[in-house]
């Protein structure tokens, strides 16, 4: 695909702006959520951040020249910069892909809180004895907490990618005792949510989390969440808020929230409830059933949580910077179905800009 000349798009308080003598400090300014309803968002510029415009403008510059289409930085829920290409807009929807498995994790905590659910319920409760081919003594082992931490132990070459009828979901070994990335339970996990709450997904997402965080041009087509980029931004301002927005909780369950954002099996450490994880001594990917040591992402912050899919769709969550920022798209040309090398080549960059 042909690149377009880097231009970024200035809003208000980004690097375009007029060079900012004695930036106004706001290290002690307090979170800011955008409003439900309209396009109003607050900004801050990088010189208030004293963050060096150049080292940004070079990060900006590595994204653009890879099939990025939307970029966001939030620092405390402000807008650092926001940049488009591609004719693309802040109102452009496009598919998330697996990213959109860290919204299915924060709804089902939320179901839970309702108690429509429990993480620890058999998935077959809410499926039915026989969603799968494996004996029933195997079946009866799979719960959603194995759902949504990819350990079922269903054999993911049981049949055609993405199949969820029950025979291909055959059996490989005891739940809980191997993890792989294996989409086709993982769908079955907003079939779950479907059943618990008797909403189609569209409307639980909908009621639950999107009319209260303001996400307004969202779409689940096919079990494929599509979001713009600055819906994808609101649900990481979400996350690193703890899942409170603006002093409303919308998943209140603490211990839920810790355990999807913490290691959640013993195999792959980078991996919670359908987040992955930096900052580990070893992690897993995709297709791959070894284990590679060190972290995700050694440049990045070690506690930065992500929402990682195919075509390097990207929500970065980062507490001890008060950092989201979002990468929307198309593929950098060096994506597996989740974690890349593009993860570690931005933050590479970006953490040279940060004072």
């Amino acid at each position: 695909m042909r690149l377009l000349a880097y231009f970024p798009i200035c809003l208000l308080a980004t690097a375009c702006q007029k060079p900012v003598s004695e930036p106004a400090p706001v290290t002690g300014s307090s979170y800011y959520y955008p409003p439900q309803t309209g396009d109003a968002w607050e900004t801050v510029s990088p010189a208030q951040l004293n963050w060096n415009t150049a080292k940004l403008n070079d990060a900006i510059a590595y994204a653009q020249q890879r099939n990025t289409y939307g970029l966001i930085i939030l620092h405390k829920g402000r807008i650092v910069i926001e940049n488009y290409w591609n004719n693309w807009t802040a109102t452009t929807r496009y598919p998330i892909a697996s990213a959109g498995k860290s919204v299915a994790a924060t709804l089902v905590g939320i179901a839970q809180t309702e108690k429509k659910l429990s993480i620890n319920d058999r998935t077959s409760t809410h499926l039915g004895v026989g969603w799968t081919s494996a004996p029933l003594a195997k079946e009866n082992l799979i719960t959603i907490r194995h759902q949504i931490t990819m350990t079922t132990g269903l054999d993911e070459l049981g049949g055609p990618e993405n199949c969820t009828r029950p025979e291909c979901l055959t059996y490989k070994a005891d739940a809980g005792t191997r993890w792989y990335y294996y989409n086709s339970p993982y769908r079955l996990v907003l079939d779950v949510l479907e059943s618990a709450t008797k909403q189609s997904i569209h409307e639980y997402t909908k009621s639950r989390l999107a009319d209260r965080i303001g996400m307004k041009n969202f779409t689940w087509v096919n079990y494929i969440l599509w979001l713009n980029t600055r819906d994808m931004a609101r649900f990481g301002l979400l996350t690193l808020s703890k899942g409170q927005w603006n002093n409303q909780p919308i998943l209140t369950d603490d211990a839920y929230f810790k355990a999807m954002t913490t290691p959640s099996n013993p195999f792959n450490k980078s991996y919670g409830y359908l987040w992955w994880l930096n900052g580990q001594d070893s992690f897993m990917v995709p297709t791959l059933t070894r284990v590679i040591p060190g972290a995700l992402a050694p440049s990045a912050p070690p506690d930065m949580i992500s929402a990682l899919g195919a075509g390097d769709k990207k929500i970065y969550v980062v507490p001890s910077l008060d950092l989201v920022v979002v990468r929307h798209g198309d593929d950098t040309g060096a994506a597996l179905l989740g974690p890349s090398s593009f993860d570690e080549g931005f933050w590479a960059l970006l953490k040279q800009a940060m004072p």
